[in-house]
């Protein structure tokens, strides 16, 4: 079949994801020391043609909405022709690690670094 296996879009999603985190000045070990967990709630692709061994792999991630929840998009494309080959989304929600309990709304840990990055 020589085509990524599904799975993996998974992988290349987390590697773009804490790779703008690092970039915000927001990564998980700052998550963590600033009191909150940031699970995933949700995940959706939608592959429009599929990722081959050996091909180049662009993967972008991007904030889509802050306040409220953490909603990050990606777009995965050839690297050589920018063909895009899968877009999606993940959803986070604050949870207070203290607690237990999920936020309402997404603590300033995080809207000030996105405000302010």
């Amino acid at each position: 079949m020589e085509i990524a296996w599904h799975g993996h879009y998974v992988k290349y999603f987390e590697i773009a994801r804490t790779a703008l985190f690092e970039q915000i000045g927001y990564n998980y070990p700052e998550m963590r020391d600033s009191g909150f967990a940031w699970p995933i709630i949700e995940l959706k692709m939608r592959h429009a043609k599929p990722a081959r061994f050996g091909q180049l792999l662009k993967v972008r991630a991007h904030i889509i909405e802050y306040e409220l929840r953490l909603k990050i998009g990606y777009v995965i494309s050839d690297e050589k022709t920018g063909a895009r080959l899968t877009r999606g989304h993940t959803v986070q929600v604050a949870v207070d690690m203290a607690s237990g309990e999920m936020l309402l709304s997404s603590p300033n840990a995080l809207t000030d670094k996105i405000g302010n990055p």
